[in-house]
C-alpha cells in the first residue's frame, strides 16, 4: 500500500485501498495499532535527540560565550525554531499526512544538531545560534508525533493514545542525559570538544526517527480518518445543526488546551534551563546534571500510561487542575532546595516533569477533543507554535531573571504563575 500525495483528492475519490479502509472496522483498529507501533518506535530516537541536547545546550554556550547571561540563549533558539517547524509540521501533515509532516521534521532536527557539532568544532557562535534554530525541529515533531495516535483512536481512547506516544520517548530521553559523560568521552577521542558529544546522539536519533516513520506509517493514519469522516458527515443537515451547536464549546476548548499547554511549556522550561547552570555553581559535574535531568525528563514522559488513564476515566479539568498544583510545588521546592543539596533538586525537577506530563496530555486531549478532522492537523501545528515560543520566552528570559535576581526566585516565580491554570479551566468548563 502506498500513501497519497493529496488527501483531499483520497476523500473525494475513495480510492479502493482508502474504500477498504472505511468499509472495514477490522482494518481501522489494525491501522490503529500499527500507528502506535510506529510512533512508539521513532519516539525513542526521538527522545534521545531531544534530551541529549538539552542535558548540554546551555553549558555549551556558557563555554563558548564565557558568560551566564545568555545561558538560556540555546533553549530559547531551539524552542524558537521549533515554533516554525510545529507550523510547518502541521501544515505539511494536513496536506500530505502524518507520514511526511512528521518524517520532515525529525530529518532537519538532525540536520541541525550536525550544524551544532561543526560549530563547536569550530568555536563558530553565529554557527551555533543558526543551528540550534534547526535543531528545534525535532523538538517541534517530537511533540507532533503525539498526535498521530489520536487520528483513529475513539474519544475514550484518546488520552491514553497520547500517553503511549509520550511514554516510548522516555527510553530514549533516560537515556539521552546519561549517555552525557559517554558522549563527552567519544567527542573528545575523535578530537572534537567534549561537549559536543551530546549532539552527535542527537543528530543520529533524530535521522534514525525520521526514516523509522518513512518506513512504517503507512498507510497514513490521518488521510485514512479523514477518508471515514467523510462518509460519517455525509447527512449534511445534521452535521450543520451538531456545528451550530458546539462552534463557541470548541473555541472555548481550543483557548483552553492552548492556556494549559502554553503555561506548563513556560514554567517548566524556564526552570529547567537553568538548573544545570545553578548546579554547575554548587560544583555539580557533567555526571550529576545529567542524572538529575534524566530523572526530570523521565518524569515528563514516564508516568504517562496512567496519566492517559486518569485524563479518560477522572476528566480533562481535574487533571489540568493538578498540573498546575503540582508545578507549584516544584517550584516551591526548587527555591527552597539548598545548592548543594542533589537529593532536594531532584524531588523539585522529578515533580517539575509531573507537572508538565499533566498539562500536556489533559491539554492535548482537550484540544483534539474541540477540534475536527477537516482543521485537525493545522490546528495542532498552530497550537504547538505557541506551546514552542512559550518555551523559548521561558529559556531566553530566564538565565536574566537568574542574573538579576536568582534561582530561587526564578522557581517560585514560575510555581506561581502556574496556578493561572485554575481560572482558565474554570471559565472554559462554565456552560
Amino acid at each position: 500500500m502506498s500513501d497519497i500525495p493529496d488527501d483531499s483528492a483520497a476523500v473525494k475519490t475513495q480510492p479502493a485501498w482508502l474504500q477498504s479502509y472505511i468499509d472495514s472496522p477490522e482494518k481501522q483498529r489494525t491501522l490503529y495499532k500499527r500507528t502506535l507501533i510506529a510512533v512508539v518506535i521513532s519516539q525513542i530516537f526521538g527522545g534521545a535527540g531531544l534530551a541529549a541536547g538539552i542535558a548540554v545546550g546551555a553549558l555549551l554556550a556558557q563555554d563558548m560565550l564565557g558568560t551566564d547571561s545568555f545561558a538560556g540563549v540555546p533553549i530559547a533558539l531551539f524552542t524558537l525554531g521549533s515554533a516554525g517547524a510545529a507550523l510547518l509540521v502541521g501544515r505539511l501533515s494536513e496536506r500530505f499526512g502524518r507520514r511526511m509532516g512528521l518524517a520532515s521534521g525529525f530529518l532537519t532536527g538532525g540536520a541541525g544538531a550536525i550544524g551544532v557539532v561543526m560549530a563547536a568544532i569550530s568555536n563558530n557562535i553565529f554557527l551555533l545560534f543558526a543551528s540550534l534554530l534547526i535543531y528545534g525541529a525535532g523538538s517541534a515533531t517530537n511533540l507532533q508525533a503525539r498526535y498521530a495516535g489520536t487520528d483513529l483512536a475513539s474519544p475514550k481512547q484518546r488520552a491514553q493514545a497520547v500517553s503511549i506516544a509520550l511514554v516510548s520517548t522516555t527510553f530514549g530521553a533516560v537515556a539521552g542525559p546519561n549517555l552525557v559523560e559517554v558522549m563527552g568521552r567519544f567527542a573528545t577521542a575523535i578530537g572534537v570538544p567534549a561537549l559536543s558529544g551530546p549532539f552527535i546522539l542527537a543528530a543520529a536519533a533524530y535521522i534514525l526517527a525520521g526514516l523509522v516513520l518513512l518506513a512504517l506509517l503507512r498507510p497514513d493514519p490521518l488521510i485514512v480518518a479523514k477518508g471515514i469522516a467523510s462518509v460519517q458527515a455525509r447527512n449534511k443537515s445534521n452535521q450543520a445543526n451538531e456545528n451550530t451547536k458546539t462552534a463557541s464549546q470548541n473555541k472555548r476548548g481550543i483557548i483552553a488546551a492552548a492556556t494549559i499547554m502554553v503555561l506548563t511549556q513556560l514554567v517548566m522550561f524556564a526552570i529547567m534551563t537553568m538548573t544545570p547552570v545553578h548546579m554547575g555553581h554548587h560544583g555539580h559535574g557533567l555526571k550529576e546534571v545529567g542524572m538529575i535531568i534524566g530523572f526530570h525528563i523521565g518524569a515528563m514522559f514516564l508516568p504517562s500510561p496512567l496519566t492517559g488513564i486518569l485524563v479518560d476515566k477522572i476528566g480533562r479539568v481535574p487533571m489540568a487542575a493538578a498540573s498546575g498544583v503540582t508545578l507549584l510545588i516544584a517550584g516551591i521546592l526548587a527555591a527552597s532546595a539548598p545548592g548543594d543539596s542533589m537529593f532536594l533538586l531532584t524531588i523539585a525537577l522529578i515533580l517539575l516533569g509531573l507537572g508538565w506530563n499533566f498539562g500536556l496530555i489533559s491539554g492535548t486531549a482537550i484540544l483534539v477533543d474541540s477540534t475536527n478532522l477537516s482543521n485537525r492537523a493545522k490546528t495542532q501545528g498552530s497550537v504547538d507554535v505557541m506551546v514552542a515560543l512559550s518555551g523559548a520566552s521561558g529559556g531566553a528570559l530566564s538565565g536574566m531573571v537568574v542574573v538579576n535576581s536568582s534561582y530561587a526566585v526564578l522557581s517560585l516565580a514560575g510555581g506561581v504563575l502556574a496556578l493561572l491554570l485554575i481560572p482558565v479551566i474554570i471559565w472554559s468548563n462554565r456552560q
